[in-house]
């Protein structure tokens, strides 16, 4: 790759034009964004997904559904939500060719495990676009999967044919139910006995993702991978109760310290004081503003980091002190 090419992939910000719009199921359209210049973009792994920047204040997450392989191009599929916050009304309704678009570069909270012996992919709706990603990788690799593609009816079912011609090395099975999940597949009994080897992931709507974290429940926790389109209802934690008389935060490479008040949003606070911290989905679910903790307790309150990933870092869009100081590693 040449240096102007270097140079973009260290952007976190791409202007691209929207090639294609292509309606891909009832309600369901893709978008094809591509480099002005034709430039290779940088690169994606399967589950990654983009911010797209659709009008002035309003930015959403969308999963890359096409092949990693493909430096090309970015696409997406978005279902119109008629009850959704305008993200989806956006891009039907004001997404032209040849557009030029905002767009971030990929990001990957749902990553392929690269140990897995198999893989088992659960779609509910729109939830296929990540895996849809997932499979093109699968595929290359040669790795034994089955892809469950749950959705109301083959007229709702985006990329069905494509998917169905691309496996060769797996399976890819189509569950229709009409409108009446109890006709549709049944996930505990599919998830009945965890398999060595075997890695689920899961994405779809809410009642879908609580099916599917309720049939892998007993699976083991490292082999069971989901992603939220929308952020569950939260039930009260006893931890947030310690956000009472607020917190302080201190800045450890200034020392700069700052009083965050019950009421205020840790990752406001940090912006108002100049913080090099961007958000974007404000909900906990696209690690744009992710930050290394150093000291302090903290209520967490994402739904991308693992156990693991919480013992060092935070998401200040959703995540708070509690109470005391807490030290980020700004």
């Amino acid at each position: 790759m040449n240096s102007s090419n270097n140079e973009r992939e260290a952007l976190t910000h791409l202007e691209l034009v929207l090639r294609q719009v292509r309606m891909e199921a009832n309600g369901i359209n893709s978008f094809e964004f591509v480099d002005p210049e034709g430039h290779d973009l940088p690169a994606f792994t399967a589950g990654a997904h983009i911010d797209v920047h659709i009008a002035p204040g309003l930015v959403r997450q969308y999963s890359l559904c096409n092949s990693p392989s493909e430096r090309h191009r970015y696409v997406v599929a978005v279902l119109r939500d008629e009850a959704g916050r305008g993200g989806s009304r956006g891009m039907h309704e004001s997404m032209r060719v040849p557009n030029r678009v905002k767009v971030s570069v990929p990001r990957n909270n749902f990553l392929l495990a690269g140990d897995a012996a198999k893989v088992i992919l659960l779609a509910g709706g729109i939830g296929v676009t990540p895996l849809k990603s997932m499979v093109h990788q699968l595929e290359a690799e040669s790795k034994d999967f089955e892809l469950h593609y749950c959705a109301k009816g083959p007229e709702f079912a985006a990329f069905q044919s494509e998917l169905e011609r691309m496996a060769k090395t797996g399976k890819v099975h189509c569950h229709f139910d009409g409108g009446d999940p109890a006709k549709g597949l049944n996930i505990a009994q599919l998830l009945q006995t965890p398999e060595v080897g075997t890695h689920v992931y899961y994405c779809g709507p809410g009642g879908f993702m609580e099916a599917c974290k309720q049939a892998a429940a007993h699976w083991p926790a490292d082999t069971v991978h989901c992603e939220h389109f929308k952020a569950p209802v939260q039930k009260a934690t006893a931890g947030s109760s310690g956000t009472a008389e607020g917190y302080i935060v201190e800045l450890a490479a200034s020392g700069q310290k700052l009083t965050v008040l019950p009421d205020q949003n840790l990752a406001e606070v940090l912006q108002k004081a100049g913080a090099p911290v961007e958000t974007s989905c404000a909900s906990g679910l696209c690690g744009t503003c992710k930050v290394r903790h150093l000291s302090g307790e903290i209520d967490h309150q994402d739904f991308i980091l693992d156990d693991t990933e919480r013992q060092s870092f935070m998401t200040p869009c959703v995540s708070r002190g509690c109470g005391g100081t807490l030290v980020l590693d700004l």
